[in-house]
């Protein structure tokens, strides 16, 4: 599976408006709504059910990223977005600091293996140094698109 496979390119925000963890979540599932890869509709319910499981434990993974992630009746395969904040937001990341890629995924609760492996994808990916580095700075939603693309690449 690859990056471009998952991300919503229309979705993505390279410059979140979000000051803390639920903003932030609540401005890229709008943004998915905006995209057309949810329906307007299923925005407040996509938003709660990411909350829930952000309150189970949370996705900030440390270096500056954080995974927020649900699994919903109605999507058909794993969709996500990125969000850059320049200023940082508070996730209570496992290293305590703060996050300027979020990275939401929402996949279907039928399909447990292709949430994995989508979560492998990104994952994979964030835990290059370099990829954080280019995706804190890209400041466009070109440069971010771009970015996936050369990451697909390499694989």
């Amino acid at each position: 599976m690859k990056l471009s496979d998952i991300m919503v390119t229309d979705a993505i925000v390279p410059e979140l408006k979000a000051r803390n963890r639920d903003e932030a979540i609540s401005e890229l599932v709008e943004a998915m709504a905006s995209a057309g890869a949810i329906t307007k509709k299923s925005v407040p319910d996509v938003i709660k059910a990411v909350l829930a499981r952000e309150a189970q434990a949370t996705t900030g993974i440390g270096k500056g990223v954080a995974l927020p992630h649900a699994k919903l009746k109605g999507v058909k395969k794993p969709i996500g977005t990125i969000g850059r904040s320049s200023e940082g937001i508070d996730f209570s990341a496992l290293d305590a600091k703060p996050v300027y890629s979020v990275i939401l995924l929402l996949s279907s609760p039928d399909s447990p293996d292709e949430h994995l492996q989508a979560m492998e994808t990104i994952f994979r990916h964030v835990q290059r140094d370099i990829f954080r580095k280019f995706l804190r700075q890209s400041e466009t939603k070109e440069s971010i698109v771009e970015l996936i693309q050369e990451a697909d690449e390499l694989g």
